[in-house]
Formats: C-alpha cells, sequence, structure tokens
C-alpha cells in the first residue's frame, strides 16, 4: 500500500522559509511523477509544484514561482518543496501527491492517484 508522509510545515513570519518533505512508501517511487498542492478552507487544491520522474523537469504555480523549489530523491524516497519569501497567503494545508501512471510533471489534482494527509503552513504578517 502506497504511503504519503508530510512534514516541516509550521508558523513562520512573513518573509520567513519552511521547508517541507514528504516521504512516500510502498511504492515504486522513482517511476513516478510527484506534486505538491495547497488547499484553504472551503477552496479546492491549488497546484504549487510538480517534478517528473528524474527530478530534471518541474512547473510552478505562477504565485510561487522564484521562491519555491520542489526535488526529489530517488535513494531516499522523497520528495521536498524549499519555500523562501512566504507570504500571508502562502497559508494553507500542503499536501504531496503521487502518479502511479505517469513519470512526467502533471498540474492537475485529478491525474494524481495517491496523497498524503498534509501539514498546515501558517505565514503570519
Amino acid at each position: 500500500q502506497v504511503q504519503l508522509v508530510e512534514s516541516g510545515g509550521g508558523l513562520v513570519q512573513a518573509g520567513g522559509s519552511l521547508r517541507l518533505s514528504c516521504v512516500v512508501s510502498g511504492g515504486t517511487f522513482s517511476n513516478c511523477g510527484m506534486g505538491w498542492f495547497r488547499q484553504t478552507p472551503g477552496k479546492g487544491r491549488d497546484f504549487v509544484a510538480t517534478i517528473d520522474w528524474s527530478g530534471t523537469e518541474h512547473y510552478y504555480a505562477d504565485s510561487v514561482k522564484g521562491r519555491f523549489i520542489i526535488s526529489r530523491s530517488n535513494l531516499e524516497n522523497t520528495v521536498w518543496l524549499q519555500m523562501n519569501g512566504l507570504k500571508p497567503e502562502d497559508t494553507a494545508v500542503y499536501y504531496c501527491a503521487l502518479n502511479k501512471d505517469d513519470k512526467g510533471a502533471t498540474k492537475l489534482p485529478r491525474q494524481y492517484d495517491y496523497w498524503g494527509r498534509g501539514t498546515q503552513v501558517t505565514v503570519s504578517s
């Protein structure tokens, strides 16, 4: 059974940084595209960043481009999201997701098969 566990969320002041981690177990992580999404109360899950199986192709939402960096280690079965220059509007629950059928970097939540439980990120002004 594939499991994804996020960590690294917390409370940070505007302008600060956090590094989220997502450890994957029970599947073939190295063959799968991965993504990070975020959700605020009453809204759907918004795309944040995605990375292909090799780590060479990645895409970002316009709102985080230049501030966030997605990376992965297929040896450690882990994907990270380095978040710099955090803003209050980045406050959300952050989820990592795994696409078991596609090695590429994909932006649509419906293309992902497995999700973690999320980690809360709160940015104070």
